[in-house]
């Protein structure tokens, strides 16, 4: 009798496990326009807009719309810089090149966020005066998206 009651209480157990590991789903990654109905440009605040949509799942996609450069116009770029002394100090030093100033227009530069760590963005345009002065930087920590 000592057996079977184990038996029972394993095999509710087992079914009680199933249960809970079918709720933890991996979710679809989103795709997500860097500023929503602003886009990537001058006199958006990024870091704010970063927070409010957080959290940022991996495999999410960062997609950089912004108007090329003209006459009137200092077109962004999109750097991932190194670390968050380079994000804070808009150091541009060690940075990496993700998107030139016209790489944007259209349906915009796409950045898949695919690994747990933090990518900090900025704009190196205009002699760094859209980092600094515009505050058009943010970082972004993937993580996984359980439901």
């Amino acid at each position: 009798m000592r057996m079977k009651r184990a038996f029972t209480f394993g095999a509710q157990g087992l079914i009680m496990l199933a249960i809970a590991v079918s709720f933890f789903v991996v979710g679809e990654a989103r795709t997500i326009i860097v500023g929503g109905s602003e886009g990537w440009r001058p006199g958006v605040n990024y870091t704010d807009w970063a927070l409010k949509t957080s959290p940022f799942y991996l495999n999410d996609k960062l997609v950089f719309k912004y108007a090329p450069p003209s006459d009137t116009f200092v077109a962004p770029n999109v750097y991932l810089l190194p670390n968050v002394w380079s994000y804070w100090n808009c150091n541009f030093n060690s940075a990496k090149l993700l998107a030139n100033e016209t790489q944007g227009s259209g349906e915009g530069f796409e950045f898949v966020l695919n690994e747990s760590r933090p990518a900090y963005f900025a704009s190196a345009a205009d002699d760094g005066r859209h980092c600094t002065d515009e505050h058009m930087k943010f970082f972004a920590i993937a993580r996984r998206h359980l439901n």
